[in-house]
């Protein structure tokens, strides 16, 4: 079965000639909506993905207005308002050592440097300077884990573990 990842949400319609505003759910937007790229829309209720080509794309506000080759109109985009846009897994480009795609952080096991386990990562929000990764223990705390040099120590994608020094508060509820 095919595996899909989400890049985007579509929230609106801008304008008339069939652009949408998406808010972006990938770290590579430049790369992911660039013009000729294909995705793939899922409308709630609808199991068959519509494959897309970017026709243009551009940053307005905080969303990433795009447009698709063949609509043209609001009237052709209108029903994709809450439609996500994915890419398949053979569209995932390889990244360099040290960097993951969220898919493969979000659900790694967190252990301190005694393998005492912490809890499961389970989002990641991205507010600056670095990502940081909300994990839940099993007593239900939640910690927030910069993904820093100084915090992470080792991920092991393939144990699916993430072993970190928790430094002075980090842990402190």
């Amino acid at each position: 079965m095919e595996q899909w990842f989400n890049v985007g949400k579509i929230v609106n319609t801008h304008g008339i000639q069939g652009e949408v505003r998406v808010i972006s759910n990938t770290d590579f937007s430049e790369q992911r909506f660039a013009i000729g790229q294909h995705l793939h829309l899922f409308l709630p209720n609808n199991q068959s993905p519509l494959k897309l080509t970017i026709k243009s794309h551009r940053k307005h506000k905080n969303f990433d207005l795009l447009s698709f080759e063949g609509y043209n109109n609001i009237n052709e985009v209108e029903h994709w308002k809450n439609a996500v846009l994915k890419v398949s897994e053979e569209q995932l480009e390889t990244l360099p050592e040290g960097e993951y795609y969220f898919h493969e952080i979000i659900g790694c096991t967190v252990l301190d440097e005694n393998r005492k386990p912490i809890g499961i990562v389970n989002e990641i929000l991205t507010p600056g300077a670095n990502d940081v990764w909300v994990v839940k223990s099993k007593e239900g705390k939640e910690y927030l884990i910069p993904y820093i040099e100084d915090v992470v120590v080792e991920i092991s994608i393939e144990k699916k573990e993430i072993l970190i020094h928790p430094i002075e508060g980090l842990l402190d509820i």
